[in-house]
C-alpha cells in the first residue's frame, strides 16, 4: 500500500511484522483452546436419558473416569482391568491438586460409564474415590430428545 505524503514521495508500509504477529497469536490460541472432548473415548457409549442436561457452568476441577461395556476402566488414557487400579491415578490427582493449593474435596469426578456397563462397578468406582477423599460426582448420560 502506498500513501502519498505532502511532497511527491511515497511511503510504503511493511505488513510482514503484523501478519507474522497475527499468525503467532492464532497458533498460541489454538494450543490453549480446550475442545472439551479430550476426555471422551469412543469405546464408551453413554446411556440415553430424558433428564440429562449439560452443566450450567464449566467445572473447576474435573477428573474423568470412563468405563467400557466389559467393565474395564479408562483413566488418563490408560485401560485398567479392575477398579482398584485407579487408586494410583487418584493419588496423583490428589497430589497435583495439593500442589496447586486446592482441596481434593472440591474436585468433581466425572464418571462416563457405557450403557451396557454394570451399575455395581460404577458404585465401586464411587466407593474407591470416596476412600481417596473425593466427594463430588457426576454421572454422564446422553440427552434423549423427546418429540
Amino acid at each position: 500500500m502506498k500513501i502519498k505524503a505532502r511532497g511527491a514521495t511515497f511511503v510504503e508500509i511493511d505488513y510482514t511484522p503484523m501478519i507474522d504477529m497475527t499468525f503467532q497469536l492464532i497458533a498460541f490460541f489454538m494450543i490453549l483452546v480446550n475442545f472439551g472432548d479430550g476426555e471422551q473415548d469412543q469405546r464408551v457409549q453413554l446411556p440415553a436419558s430424558q433428564i440429562a442436561k449439560p452443566p450450567q457452568a464449566p467445572l473447576q476441577v474435573p477428573i474423568t473416569i470412563q468405563m467400557v461395556s466389559d467393565g474395564k476402566i479408562i483413566m488418563n488414557g490408560q485401560l485398567l482391568a479392575e477398579v482398584d487400579a485407579i487408586r494410583p491415578f487418584l493419588k496423583a490427582e490428589e497430589y497435583d491438586l495439593q500442589t496447586r493449593k486446592q482441596n481434593p474435596k472440591e474436585a468433581t469426578i466425572i464418571i462416563r460409564a457405557d450403557k451396557d456397563a454394570k451399575s455395581g462397578l460404577v458404585q465401586q468406582i464411587i466407593r474407591v474415590c470416596q476412600e481417596m477423599g473425593f466427594e463430588k460426582f457426576i454421572l454422564r448420560a446422553k440427552a434423549e430428545h423427546v418429540y
